[in-house]
């Protein structure tokens, strides 16, 4: 009987594994988990710790260690925005929207979120402000901005504006004044919202493209060269390392781009993304969602389902929340191990380029320069109909449909690109409800040859594990 009993907790201790989550603020969240767990139970624990309740903004991302397909525990994983608020100063709770600005925070640290250099004054001077206050003299020796690290580069010029801001514009101004007016900023700017998938034109042009709030992008040297609508893009496929994006902005107006993925694998994963942002920022009632077919026949290829709450649904729940609000523990003057705004630490140049095992976490990590090379050529892709014209909400569109998007190169860090080519089934789960695959069958004659597309430069690795994407519910 004795026997028997130990035997039992060996089985169960073997079914539990531990877990820890990365929050934005850079605490970790640890708890034990069944081995059949589901990741929705795993996100649920983490907004339950959280007391959040407007989830579906968010989600989880697996940190692969070893950059293997089977995973061992213990399991690191990464709370992460998912799909972006086109309104984020305007969210409900103070908690979201503190939530929503370390991630915007973290973008502009990793060069994702990209702007002019009077735009990253500003958003630089209310990050200062909302974690150490007013300026003080006493507390703040010249020079003092330069201890902190809002970019992946910068300029003492930059640094000296950044504290003209903070000093004579910015006092008096709450953490949560701060932090609203940083998102209100944030919110207008071209690569807000950003996650950038490296892709590649017909004639091997680098280019990022991206989902956003707001349409579909692609960003090429310092311009945004391509911006449609959710509503303008009619269909979205992929055929191997090919990405196709059908669009139509008028009746005699309609438009094909094509783009090489630097895998089948994330071609697949740039299209999955794009089907759920589509999903989420376009439609109405998620009732609406329907099964979307990778092909033009719906028996082959990939199929895929988004079954989460859309944006309207989200908005509409979140002017129904009535609590009293729950309380934020804001670092303040803490180091943060991935955005080290501390104002006793030392210049990130006199930090040795170490590894560390967590991606998007270390205070190194994902840092690298803007590149200084030269503009590419803007993008060549193949267009049928007449070519697209860009609309955005920035003034900065040029006559020729093109938008200035910053005074350098687009080149965030390659640590914090997507990297789904070391995703698999297991490790699907996202955020507030699970999104369904149906069925995935990849078709035998959808991989192109060698000329149809060459492999990229830059690839997305991580410093010493890879970043799933965020995925679907399924077996932890």
């Amino acid at each position: 009987m004795l026997s028997r009993f130990k035997s039992g907790s060996i089985k169960n201790l073997e079914r539990e594994y531990s877990c820890t989550v990365r929050l934005l603020d850079d605490t970790e969240y640890t708890c034990t988990i069944q081995r059949e767990a589901k990741g929705q139970y795993l996100f649920d624990l983490i907004c339950l710790h959280l007391d959040l309740l407007e989830k579906d903004y968010f989600g989880i991302r697996y940190v692969d260690p070893d950059k293997q397909r089977v995973r061992h525990p213990p399991f690191t994983m990464c709370l992460r925005v998912k799909f972006y608020p086109p309104e984020p100063a305007a969210l409900r709770e103070e908690i979201t929207r503190y939530l929503i600005f370390l991630q915007v925070k973290r973008d502009l640290y990793h060069g994702r979120l990209l702007c002019k250099s009077s735009e990253a004054a500003v958003l630089a001077a209310h990050i200062l402000q909302a974690e150490i206050g007013n300026y003080d003299a006493g507390k703040h020796p010249d020079g003092y901005s330069s201890k902190f690290q809002f970019f992946p580069k910068h300029s003492e010029k930059l640094e000296r504006r950044i504290t003209e801001i903070h000093k004579s514009e910015l006092r008096g101004q709450t953490p949560e004044t701060s932090e609203k007016n940083f998102l209100q900023k944030a919110q207008i700017l071209e690569t807000y919202g950003v996650d950038p998938h490296p892709c590649q034109d017909l004639y091997g042009n680098p280019a990022f493209l991206a989902f956003t709030p707001f349409g579909f992008v692609v960003l090429q040297g310092n311009k945004r060269v391509h911006f449609l609508k959710w509503n303008e893009v009619t269909k979205l496929k992929f055929e191997g390392k090919m990405f196709h994006l059908y669009a139509h902005q008028r009746e005699d107006r309609k438009s094909m781009l094509t783009y090489f993925a630097p895998t089948p694998e994330a071609c697949k994963h740039l299209w999955k993304c794009g089907v759920e942002h589509q999903a989420f920022y376009k439609l109405e009632r998620s009732s609406q969602v329907r099964t979307v077919s990778s092909s033009n026949l719906f028996f082959k290829g990939s199929r895929f389902r988004y079954s989460g709450r859309v944006a309207k649904e989200v908005m509409e729940q979140s002017a129904r929340i009535k609590r009293d609000p729950p309380e934020i523990h804001r670092p303040g003057m803490v180091p943060s191990r991935s955005c080290p705004s501390i104002p006793h630490g030392p210049r990130l140049s006199s930090v040795p380029r170490t590894r560390r095992r967590a991606v998007h976490i270390s205070i190194m990590e994902g840092l690298e320069s803007l590149r200084d090379s030269a503009h590419s050529t803007p993008v060549r892709s193949v267009s049928h109909g007449e070519s697209l014209i860009p609309r955005s909400r920035s003034h900065a569109d040029s006559s020729d449909g093109l938008a200035v998007i910053s005074d350098q190169t687009y080149s965030p860090s390659e640590s914090v690109l997507p990297t789904p080519e070391h995703s698999m089934d297991a490790s699907r789960y996202i955020n507030g409800t699970p999104c369904s695959i149906e069925e995935e069958r990849e078709s035998e004659a959808g991989t192109p040859t060698d000329a149809e597309g060459a492999a990229l430069g830059a690839k997305a690795a991580a410093e010493e594990g890879d970043m799933v994407e965020f995925s679907h519910s399924g077996s932890l």
